[in-house]
């Protein structure tokens, strides 16, 4: 069989407008759509997606995640012809990638897109691309023109290595965020910085978020969202059953799901509230924040005054007068690190007390899909 004629693209965020737009400047016949009613400049658009399949040979989804996946292919299965080929590049689990292809059949292609709506537009991305032979040939084309296309096995294995390859990038931008965030401690311009760190190993993300972070005017849009990143790397934790490991600062971490990834992502923000509202306690004195970090049965633990001391969650809301410590405007607290371990999780966090440096270790548990403070054990340095 040839390649497809008409191609319908069905998500028209940036990476799925970037997509058409290069296929139709490539003088393929697309029609677009998308459930946000976004329009485009560069194909024709349908608010119908039954519509822009009817007469596709090609449907090629360019959609958030696996659910998305689901819903949109429910409500255009009625409509695809027998011989469609289905093209996902979503960024989906292992496990739903699986599904689908069981489910299309021999017409489905797995093939997860490494690059950004840039290198889209380009027709420079990277392709994994899983399929059986003859869905694979009438592909091809299409692919070529969007990138360099590597076959792999199987469908959950391209999704697979598709979150890989987002772990990295988590894994890059924290240090990028770590290495930013020491230069502005020791006081070095912003600007020097970055030109040391383009250097470095970094230097290519580096160079590709420089507008983020210098904070320039006009600064184009993000190529690749917090929301985003944070989705993949759960779902890369629950497919490989591995904890991830986070850091997070509410105090400078926008959790903004539109935030550019020149930020650090969140992986669970709910595990985070009882971390904030145990800061807001020390920040003001006020024992009613532990009162919500804290369960009730919970202990705080660790060495005073050279003596081991075992608190009950009373005891050491006693400590506390309801007001800010009088040089708390010089004092800072950092959440370091969270591991979160399915209705458990551990996290680090530092605390600079005027001359004393406190590290606080937590033990936290998922309760009435809430999460709350079981233990918490300090170690203090003077």
């Amino acid at each position: 069989m040839t390649s497809p004629n008409t191609i319908a693209v069905l998500g028209m965020g940036r990476m799925g407008d970037s997509i058409a737009t290069r296929l139709a400047a490539k003088d393929r016949d697309v029609v677009g759509w998308t459930c946000s009613g976004r329009t485009s400049g560069a194909v024709r658009m349908t608010s119908d997606p039954q519509e822009a399949v009817a007469k596709a040979g090609l449907v090629l989804l360019a959609l958030f995640d696996g659910p998305a996946c689901r819903q949109v292919l429910e409500d255009i299965h009625g409509s695809l012809r027998a011989d469609t080929i289905v093209l996902n590049t979503s960024t989906i689990a292992p496990a739903e990638a699986s599904e689908m292809a069981r489910q299309i059949g021999g017409s489905y292609v797995h093939a997860p897109l490494l690059g950004s709506p840039p290198a889209a537009s380009a027709g420079t991305l990277q392709i994994l691309a899983a399929a059986c032979q003859d869905a694979f040939d009438r592909v091809r084309p299409v692919l070529e023109t969007l990138g360099t296309v590597r076959r792999v096995d199987d469908a959950p294995t391209a999704a697979s290595l598709k979150l890989i390859a987002n772990n990295s990038l988590a894994g890059a931008v924290l240090a990028l965020r770590d290495s930013l965030r020491q230069s502005d401690a020791l006081g070095l311009p912003r600007g020097q910085a970055l030109d040391i760190l383009e250097l470095g190993q970094l230097g290519e993300l580096v160079a590709r978020k420089r507008p983020f972070l210098v904070d320039e005017p006009g600064a184009v849009t993000a190529e690749f969202t917090i929301g985003a990143l944070a989705k993949d790397l759960s779902l890369l934790a629950a497919a490989s059953n591995t904890p991830l490991r986070s850091a997070a600062n509410p105090a400078d971490t926008p959790a903004d799901p539109g935030s550019d990834t020149a930020t650090v992502p969140t992986m669970q923000d709910a595990v985070l509230e009882p971390l904030r509202a145990y800061i807001r306690g020390h920040a003001t004195g006020d024992p009613a924040h532990f009162r919500t970090a804290f369960l009730p049965t919970a202990h705080i633990e660790g060495v005073r005054d050279g003596a081991f001391v075992s608190w009950s969650l009373n005891e050491y809301c006693a400590l506390f007068r309801g007001r800010p410590a009088p040089d708390e405007p010089t004092r800072s607290r950092r959440i370091d690190i969270i591991d979160v371990h399915g209705t458990v999780a551990t996290a680090t966090m530092s605390l600079s007390h005027g001359s004393d440096t406190f590290t606080d270790i937590f033990l936290l548990a998922r309760v009435d899909d809430g999460w709350r403070i079981a233990n918490k054990a300090y170690h203090r340095h003077s």
